[in-house]
């Protein structure tokens, strides 16, 4: 547990909401990704409410693409965020509009190159005031090859490797410049003093990049760094360099096991283990009594129709052809994915442990993509989010509401306020930077001695 006993929250906002079936309410937006007002209004809501932090997630690809290349015209019925803001334009413009709330936004490390990453996300930090985070990941999506002159996707444990030293080079770059290298001596003409700003150098087997960056050093020293792998090396990678961890349980022993294996690899990497935050997701599905929430849960339910369900698992099924088998039939086995590995796991373990149906479990994992649903009154969500915390399963949550604007307001109106009446969420913000209020250090330059 954190040693000020506060969990941390971080609202994972995926436009139009991350439940597919609440675009479809009555009361919903569902222009919502790409109406920059509701991309402002919900990061306000969630600064009024004290939360940690706000994150985008992105592929560079829609999906499905196959229904857009046979012009299928039933494409709008799993309709879910095909479209929407690429996030790293996006922060920027919210960071101008808020004060405290942490800004993180997804870019992919197989896709892009080092240097742009680190120079996009320091601005954003600078812009800021110190509130950027960068969510790096290896592309869970194979669709995202075909747009970059790939015709496969990178295999996994490469993409991992290309991953471990992309974030060397990065961080190693954002340490360029010391804190104290530009002086600004008009007498002298001397705007910066050379001996304080660092060659990288790196020659690798990925990367070639002499450096330095030309952004100065961030206000916390380094933009938070996310990570969200649940394979083995997307553990390890976690371990070694994430400030956060945004990871997907849904029973309490997994999440205490994932907890204790990533503290423990963070530890083998000579990092402490409060230098981690482990923060499941959870999709809240509230009312104002526990059956007023299963009402609502049912609803979004009956929207999601059977071919969402089944396109929902495409991107892990390791190529199968989901539509082959009976809807009403036993799961089936499912190849190795060359796409999120750990995603896959967890979908494959709750179909066996709930021995679900094709459809059922393609149902499950349209909810929340293996995410925890979590469906009461606030007082019974803030219940489970108690022992979790207090068990050592998690240091927070990604809180992912399933619609706008309901799933939003429901949080910040009446979940937070429930936290917050039992002392385990702040009332205010601890500081101005979002590694202040993450309650981590901010880290020495690697080039200090």
């Amino acid at each position: 547990m954190n040693k000020d006993n506060k969990m941390r929250l971080c609202l994972f906002w995926f436009p139009p909401g991350s439940h597919p079936g609440g675009w479809r309410m009555q009361d919903a937006i569902a222009t919502a990704e790409s109406d920059f007002k509701v991309y402002l209004d919900v990061t306000r809501l969630a600064e009024a409410a004290k939360i940690d932090a706000i994150f985008f997630a992105d592929t560079a690809a829609v999906q499905p693409v196959d229904m857009i290349e046979k012009a299928d015209p039933k494409a709008g019925l799993v309709y879910r965020g095909a479209a929407g803001l690429e996030p790293m334009s996006l922060l920027p413009a919210l960071g101008a509009a808020t004060e405290r709330i942490g800004l993180i936004a997804t870019a992919t490390t197989t896709y892009n190159e080092p240097y742009h990453i680190a120079r996009r996300f320091a601005t954003i930090d600078q812009i800021s005031g110190g509130r950027g985070g960068w969510n790096l990941v290896t592309s869970q999506t194979e669709a995202e090859a075909q747009n970059f002159g790939h015709d496969t996707h990178m295999e996994h444990d490469a993409r991992y490797e290309r991953a471990e030293e992309f974030f060397d080079v990065v961080a190693g770059l954002w340490d360029s410049w010391a804190d104290d290298a530009c002086i600004y001596d008009k007498t002298t003409a001397h705007c910066f003093d050379p001996t304080k700003v660092r060659l990288l150098n790196h020659s690798g087997r990925y990367f070639k990049v002499r450096g330095p960056l030309n952004v100065l050093r961030s206000p916390q020293g380094r933009p938070i760094v996310v990570q969200a792998g649940a394979s083995g090396p997307g553990k390890g990678l976690a371990a070694r360099v994430a400030d956060c961890v945004f990871t997907a349980q849904s029973e309490l022993a997994d999440g205490k096991a994932f907890y204790d294996e990533v503290k423990t690899k963070a530890v083998q990497f000579g990092r402490r283990p409060e230098q981690v935050r482990i923060m499941p997701g959870i999709v809240p599905i509230i009312g104002r009594t526990d059956q007023e929430a299963q009402e609502l849960r049912a609803q979004l339910l009956a929207n999601i129709t059977d071919d969402q369900a089944i396109r929902s698992m495409y991107r892990i099924a390791g190529g199968l052809d989901l539509r082959k088998f009976p809807l009403n039939g036993p799961f089936p086995e499912l190849p190795l994915s060359n796409g999120a590995q750990g995603r896959q796991k967890l979908l494959i373990e709750m179909a066996r442990r709930e021995n679900l149906s094709l459809i059922e479990a393609g149902r499950r994992f349209a909810e929340g993509q293996a995410h925890h649903i979590v469906c009461g009154s606030s007082r019974t969500i803030a219940d489970l989010m108690q022992t979790w915390f207090e068990q050592g399963a998690c240091d927070g949550f990604a809180l992912m509401p399933s619609y706008f604007p309901r799933g939003v307001r429901d949080i910040v109106e009446q979940l937070v306020p429930e936290l917050q009446k039992r002392g385990l969420f702040r009332t205010d913000y601890e500081g101005r930077t979002l590694r202040e209020n993450l309650g981590l250090p901010r880290p020495r330059s690697q080039f200090d001695t």
